[in-house]
C-alpha cells in the first residue's frame, strides 16, 4: 500500500468528517486541517512553527535530516521553552535513504556524587519532593552532546550554521505565547534568590509577565548559543557555560560539577527492530523503553485482524487495553540503563513467539486485573507528560524522529545566572526510595534506583517505520509514560485503518499502563455505549481532557510525497516543506 494517499474504509471517512470539523480537537487547539502538508523534497513537524521553518530552510539549503533535526531541536530551546532544550536530555532516531540506521542516547546522567539515598530525611521517607524540585532534581544535561555527536557522525552542512538560527531567535526574539503565560505568572510570584535567573529571563524587567504577542529576547540564552557555535559541545560542558552553572549548583546545594559537565558521552546504540504487516519497526532501545514496549505489543496485535475491527469499538479498544497491560508489566519488571542492568531479557521482549503466548492469556470478553498472578511485581516513579518530538524527512528519504524533554513543564524552572537555559529535573525519574514499594506510588525497585553516572528509565519513544528498507512513517509525541500507546495507535490508523497521517494523529487514544488499572480515554471520541460495554467487561474508565501530541510525517512508496501533520493538541506546532 500507498501511505499519502490511500483507500479510506467509510468509517475512516467519518473520521475525517469530524476532525475537519473540529469535534476531535482538544479545547483551545487549532482547529485540524482537513488535510496533510505535503512536500516533494524534505519536510519537518514540530511542536513550533517558527522551529519547523529553520528546519525547512535547512533542508531547502542542502542540509540532511541530521541537520535539520538538530536546528530544529536548537531553535525549541529558544521558542519552546517548556520542553524544547539545551539543559535536558533525549533520544534519536536515524534511518538514511537506503535503510541504514541508528540510535542516538542523549538521555541524562546522575552527577558523580548522587547516592540511592539521597533524596531521603532521616525516617527513610522523601525529603520536601527533593527528588522533584531544587537543584538535587536536575541530571547533567545531554542534548548538546547527543546533537553534537549526531551531526558529527552523519551531518553534511557546519555546525555554526545550524546553530545561528536559534542564536538569531533568542537574541533578536519572537511573540510571546498564551503557552507560556501560566508558568510565568507563577515564576512573577516568586521572591527567592533560586528563580532569580529564571526571573531575569522570562520576566519584563524581571519582574512582570510578558504579554502576549509582545517580544521575548534572551541575550543571556543567544550567549550560551554562541558559544555552542563556535565551540561545539565545548562550548556547553567546558568554559563559560559549564563554569556559570557549576557555580550556581556550589551556591545552592546542587552537585553537579564541571567534572560531571565535562565527564558526561553520549551513546550510539544499535536500534531495537521489529516488523508489523510487512513494514520494518526501528525503534530507541534501553534507557529507552519505548522501542521494545511498542515492538512487543505490536507484536501481539500482529496475530489480529485490527482493519476488521472498528475503531473506537469496545472489542477493539479492549484489545489495545489488554496488550498494553502486558507490555506495562514487563516493562516495569525488567528495564532501565542498560550500563547498570546486565540481565535485561530484552531478546525475548522483542520476540514474536514470547508476545504470542502473551497473547494466548487475553480474554477477549473480559478485563485481566492488573493484580492477576500473570504479572510480576514491579512499580515505576510518575513520569511528567511534558516532553517534545519532533520528525524529519530529506530529499534523499533520509528520517529522523528525536524526542527529548526536561521531565516537567518548563524541568526544574531553574537557570543558572548567565546561560538564559531552564534546567531539567530528570532526578525524578529514578525510584527514589529503596527496597519500599506499595500500591499507593511508592517505588523501591532495584532496575532504576539512583546511581553516579546512571541514566534514569524514560518512555520516550521515537520510531521510523520502513517499507522496503525506506523510512515510511516517521512519528513520535510527549506525554510521559502515555507516550508509548500514543505512538502505538497513530501507527495503527496509518498501518491498519490506513488513515492519513492528519487523521491518524487527530484520532482519540486511549491509555493503559498495568497499574494503576485503569483505563484512560480522551474525552472526545468515544461512545457512551462503548464505554459501558468496556465497564461491563470489568474495565475501570477514567476519562482526560488530552492525551500526548504527535508529530508525524509519512512517504509515499510510489510517488516519494511527503505527507506531514502536527497534532491539533498542541497549540504552536506545526509542518514546514519543500
Amino acid at each position: 500500500m500507498t501511505m499519502a494517499a490511500p483507500q479510506r474504509r467509510p468509517l475512516a471517512l467519518v473520521l475525517c468528517a469530524l476532525l475537519a470539523l473540529g469535534a476531535l480537537a482538544a479545547p483551545g487547539a487549532a482547529q485540524p486541517a482537513a488535510a496533510p502538508v505535503t512536500a516533494r523534497h524534505g519536510m519537518v513537524a514540530s511542536d513550533h512553527q517558527l522551529a519547523s521553518d529553520v528546519g525547512a530552510r535547512v533542508l531547502q539549503q542542502g542540509g540532511n535530516a541530521v541537520d535539520a533535526a538538530v536546528a530544529t531541536a536548537l531553535a525549541l530551546a529558544v521558542v519552546h521553552p517548556s520542553a524544547g532544550n539545551v539543559g535536558g536530555g533525549g533520544f534519536l532516531v536515524y534511518c538514511d535513504g537506503q535503510g541504514l540506521a541508528t540510535t542516538y542516547d542523549f538521555r541524562e546522567t546522575a552527577p558523580a556524587a548522587a547516592t540511592e539515598r539521597m533524596f531521603l530525611d532521616e525516617h527513610g521517607a522523601v525529603r520536601d519532593t527533593s527528588n522533584h524540585r531544587g537543584l538535587l532534581a536536575v541530571g547533567t544535561p545531554g542534548t548538546v552532546a547527543g546533537l553534537w555527536l549526531a551531526h558529527q557522525r552523519h551531518g553534511r552542512l557546519p555546525w555554526a550554521a545550524l546553530v545561528q538560527p536559534a542564536v538569531d531567535l533568542a537574541r533578536d526574539g519572537f511573540p510571546f505565547s498564551t503557552g507560556m503565560s501560566d508558568w510565568c505568572d507563577r515564576l512573577a510570584r516568586t521572591t527567592d534568590a533560586l528563580h532569580a535567573a529564571s526571573r531575569a529571563a522570562f520576566l519584563e524587567d524581571g519582574a512582570r509577565p510578558l504579554l502576549p504577542g509582545s517580544t521575548l529576547r534572551q541575550p543571556d540564552l543567544a550567549a550560551t548559543l554562541e558559544r555552542i557555535r563556535d565551540h561545539g559541545r565545548d562550548g556547553f560542558y567546558k568554559g563559560e557555560t559549564a563554569r556559570l552553572l557549576a557555580a550556581f549548583m556550589r551556591e545552592h546545594g546542587g552537585i553537579i560539577t564541571e567534572a560531571d559537565l565535562a565527564a558526561y558521552q553520549p551513546v550510539e546504540r544499535e536500534p531495537v527492530r521489529g516488523t508489523y504487516r510487512g513494514y520494518g519497526v526501528i525503534g530507541m532501545g534501553p534507557p529507552s523503553s519505548g522501542g521494545p514496549a511498542l515492538i512487543e505489543m505490536l507484536n501481539m496485535l500482529e496475530g489480529d485482524d485490527l482493519a476488521n475491527l472498528q475503531p473506537g469499538s469496545a472489542p477493539y479498544l479492549h484489545l489495545l487495553c489488554e496488550v498494553m497491560r502486558r507490555a506495562y508489566a514487563d516493562r516495569a519488571q525488567y528495564l532501565g540503563d542498560p550500563a547498570f542492568n546486565n540481565a535485561i531479557p530484552l531478546g525475548r521482549l522483542l520476540d514474536k513467539a514470547y508476545a504470542a503466548r502473551l497473547r494466548a492469556t487475553i480474554d477477549p470478553l473480559r478485563a485481566t486485573p492488573s493484580d492477576s498472578a500473570l504479572f510480576g511485581a514491579a512499580w515505576l516513579p510518575h513520569e511528567s507528560e511534558q516532553t517534545t518530538h519532533l520528525s524529519v524527512v530529506d530529499a534523499t528519504g533520509g528520517a529522523v524522529s528525536l524526542t527529548y524533554t526536561l521531565e516537567e513543564t518548563f524541568g526544574s524552572g531553574l537557570v543558572a545566572p548567565g546561560t538564559g537555559f531552564i534546567l531539567n529535573n530528570e532526578m525524578g525519574d529514578f525510584n527514589a526510595v529503596p527496597g519500599l514499594t506499595n500500591r499507593l506510588g511508592t517505588i523501591g525497585t532495584a532496575p532504576n534506583l539512583v546511581a553516579p553516572g546512571k541514566r534514569m528509565l524514560s518512555s520516550m519513544t521515537p520510531v521510523i517505520l520502513t517499507r522496503g528498507g525506506a523510512p515510511a512513517l516517521v512519528v513520535g509525541s510527549p506525554g510521559g509514560r502515555t507516550i508509548i500507546n500514543t505512538v502505538l495507535q497513530v501507527v495503527l490508523n496509518v498501518v491498519d485503518h490506513e488513515l492519513d497521517i492528519r487523521a491518524a494523529i487527530e484520532a482519540p487514544r486511549i491509555h493503559h499502563q498495568w497499574l494503576p488499572d485503569v483505563l484512560q480515554y480522551e474525552a472526545r471520541g468515544f461512545a457512551p455505549e462503548d464505554r459501558r460495554e468496556l465497564e461491563a467487561m470489568g474495565h475501570a474508565l477514567r476519562k482526560r481532557q488530552v492525551q500526548g501530541c504527535a508529530m508525524g510525517i509519512t512517504v509515499d512508496s510510489a510517488t516519494g510525497l511527503r505527507s506531514g501533520a502536527a497534532d491539533s493538541r498542541s497549540v504552536e506546532g506545526g509542518v514546514a516543506g519543500y
